[in-house]
């Protein structure tokens, strides 16, 4: 396993931003997919954006889509999630993982390795 290490939640005013990091606690990524989901209290995790570590495709729930953009450093082995015109309801736990299986899958029961989780925080 990889630990995985979060970081760049807070709180923010609807319509801000935030950028959350992932990087691999020790190692490098060895996995292929790398993604983001969120989890609110009681409630199962949910995909948020994935991305191919080898060639940087992408892809988006479509809640998030157009506001999200999920990216890859290969120097500095960390993966981002750029957040723009957060709502309120974007409040969540997000984790960061990864997974070997290809193409990206939408289920977090695929991936194997997880986060922490940082909390994200939107006020109205």
């Amino acid at each position: 396993q990889v630990p995985l290490v979060e970081s760049g939640g807070g709180l923010v005013q609807a319509g801000g931003s935030l950028r959350l990091s992932c990087a691999a606690s020790g190692g490098t990524f060895s996995r292929n997919i790398m993604g983001w989901f969120r989890q609110d209290p009681g409630k199962e995790r949910d995909f948020v954006a994935a991305i191919r570590w080898s060639s940087g495709l992408a892809s988006y729930h479509d809640s998030v889509k157009g506001r999200f953009t999920i990216s890859r450093d290969v120097a500095k082995n960390t993966v981002y999630l750029q957040m723009n015109s957060l709502k309120p309801e974007d409040t969540a736990v997000y984790f960061c993982a990864a997974s070997n299986i290809l193409p990206a899958r939408t289920r977090a029961e695929f991936y194997n390795d997880w986060g922490q989780g940082t909390q994200v925080r939107v006020s109205s």
